[in-house]
């Protein structure tokens, strides 16, 4: 698990109230329905997705926040998110361009022509997806709807242009970054 996609996964408001209120004690739906305030739907399906990202455990009936993830996330090595800089590119034309349409872990807009948005979009990817790691559907949309934020571009299409310019691959509803998906222009 990346720090993209565990802060992806408590991004919205009902996940983190939600895991909150595991952490401070409320260890059944109804507990949380409770300390929370939420509907008891909302709570179920921000249940499935906490679960499903490895936060929440469920011991027969009786759900622990798995808090263990917070330090795995922060004992990764700092190399192996690999971060595609001006330094890196050795370009001054591909750092301008990033510099055009990418704020920190921002997209401020989409490049139209395909091989500027294959550099902008696989900068982006090696910044947020690990390579060899394998990422369910739900973890990549919460990663590029932090991107896409304000880009006027939503997350669904930037999923399709990664896989339709071979920066991720996908079989089966999980992606994966491509070994050869380099920020070449």
């Amino acid at each position: 698990m990346t720090a993209q996609v565990l802060a992806g996964l408590l991004a919205d408001e009902t996940r983190l109230r939600v895991f909150s209120a595991i952490v401070l004690g409320a260890a059944t739906p109804a507990e949380i329905v409770s300390a929370t305030g939420s509907k008891a739907k909302e709570v179920a399906l921000a249940l499935h997705r906490l679960t499903g990202g490895g936060l929440v455990a469920d011991d027969d009936g009786r759900l622990t926040a798995a808090t263990g993830r917070f330090k795995e996330v922060l004992r990764s090595p700092a190399g192996a998110e690999r971060a595609v800089t001006e330094a890196d590119t050795g370009d001054e034309g591909t750092a301008f361009l990033l510099r055009t349409f990418v704020d920190g872990d921002r997209l401020l807009g989409i490049p139209s022509r395909l091989g500027r948005r294959r550099t902008v979009l696989a900068h982006l990817a090696h910044r947020h997806f690990r390579p060899g790691e394998r990422y369910p559907e739900r973890a990549v949309n919460d990663i590029l709807r932090g991107w896409s934020e304000g880009s006027g571009t939503d997350h669904v299409a930037i999923r399709r242009y990664l896989v339709e310019l071979d920066v991720l691959d996908r079989a089966d509803s999980t992606y994966w970054l491509r070994v050869e998906a380099g920020t070449g222009s």
